[in-house]
């Protein structure tokens, strides 16, 4: 009988065929199989490729559980990065918190305090004596090399109608500086026509803390924007209106607003504001389906789970030799006739499989992080607390915890 090496395909898929531990495993295997199954005593009705088969479908079989537990436990880590260029087998990836910044990017945006998606700065010419202005007709990008367009004209295809105003910069004067400080006329004067931290009144300046002065200028200006209605402005529909009428000279010229089309979550390249962009990531790694983990060579698998591999192999195979026999469920003899156990080689093959599945999928779920981490604290504690009875020589103690 030809060896392993010796045949040509001897697996149907090859994808251990060059690896020397499977190579000498697979000639091994031929023998385990028939001697458990009694070949010894009743010939075992398999071919040693048939064997081979089911020694790569186990070692496969073992592959697809350690990826998929690593899937569970590392995808969070890896989502975006390069499907391509990237190859997770054998690797332990370091943890980010990539995931966790994604998904709070859209509130960070509409809070203002960063995000994913652009918002332009623009204005719209304010008249004397006019309240109402038309968002879509009006708005002008402010910077960049598109200054003076109308914003909507930038949009990409398929947004207009979609634009998000975040903030309008229309209210009274921020707090004066002088209810900051002790304030005098000479302050007073000064915090008008200069920049107010080219200043300092040593005469009356306090020593205070300066979160102080922030929290009580953030209390001002809310004060004004609330109880000062009078500087206010409604937004329906593609309708801006502002309060008051302006009519004053320091009213009129640019009312300056922050704006932004619909969030589109596969945006993948557009322009804005006449800045090209492309995000990557979008076609990085997603699901399960495109997680870059590959076949486990074969000897990198250490004994534990070689040792599976040969069970479950087994287990394959007296599934296979009982659908064989099955085909012949009795086969006649003179004056009587011969009964085989094809039903019971598939029942009991089926059940090997799954005990050894359940065992596996058991195995590797106290592997998850989550569950290591917990073991940790536990050992952490159970130390802490053996540590607290070691009692204490004089002179020479050292004290953990």
């Amino acid at each position: 009988m030809p060896s392993f090496t010796q045949t040509i395909n001897p697996c149907p898929f090859g994808f251990f065929n060059q690896e020397t531990d499977f190579q000498s495993e697979a000639d091994s295997m031929v023998t385990f199989v028939k001697r458990s199954m009694g070949d010894d005593v009743l010939s075992v009705e398999l071919t040693s490729k048939q064997i081979w088969s089911n020694f790569e479908q186990a070692t496969l079989e073992y592959v697809r559980g350690i990826n998929e537990n690593r899937t569970i436990g590392e995808l969070v880590n890896v989502l975006g990065l390069p499907t391509g260029s990237t190859d997770l087998t054998n690797i332990f990836p370091r943890r980010t918190l990539e995931f966790l910044i994604r998904q709070a990017e859209p509130y960070s945006t509409l809070a203002g305090v960063g995000g994913a998606y652009d918002a332009t700065l623009c204005y719209i010419n304010i008249e004397s004596g006019r309240q109402d202005y038309n968002i879509y007709s009006e708005l002008k990008i402010a910077l960049g090399p598109t200054s003076g367009s109308l914003f909507v004209d930038s949009m990409e295809s398929g947004s207009v109608g979609k634009i998000r105003i975040l903030e309008v910069f229309h209210f009274e004067p921020l707090a004066a500086q002088q209810f900051l400080l002790n304030a005098s006329n000479i302050t007073n004067f000064l915090a008008t026509n200069f920049n107010y931290e080219s200043y300092v009144n040593s005469t009356v300046f306090y020593v205070l803390p300066i979160f102080e002065d922030v929290l009580r200028r953030g209390m001002l200006e809310a004060a004004f924007r609330v109880r000062r209605s009078h500087y206010n402005y409604d937004i329906i529909g593609s309708n801006l209106r502002i309060y008051p009428v302006p009519v004053r000279e320091f009213d009129v010229g640019k009312m300056y607003l922050k704006v932004m089309t619909a969030m589109n979550p596969v945006g993948i390249s557009g322009t804005l504001g006449g800045i090209s962009f492309t995000d990557d990531t979008l076609f990085g790694i997603s699901s399960p389906s495109n997680v870059p983990l590959g076949i486990i060579p074969y000897d990198t698998i250490t004994s534990t789970g070689r040792q599976w591999i040969r069970q479950y192999c087994l287990a394959l195979c007296k599934e296979l030799l009982g659908l064989i026999r099955s085909k012949f469920d009795a086969i006649p003899v003179p004056n009587a006739e011969v009964r085989l156990n094809g039903e019971a080689l598939v029942s009991q093959g089926r059940e090997d499989k799954d005990k050894l599945k359940t065992e596996l999928k058991e195995f590797l779920l106290q592997l998850l992080p989550d569950k290591i981490l917990e073991r940790e604290v536990l050992i952490a504690e159970s130390v802490q607390k053996q540590l607290r009875m070691i009692p204490f020589t004089a002179g020479g103690s050292i004290y953990v915890g």
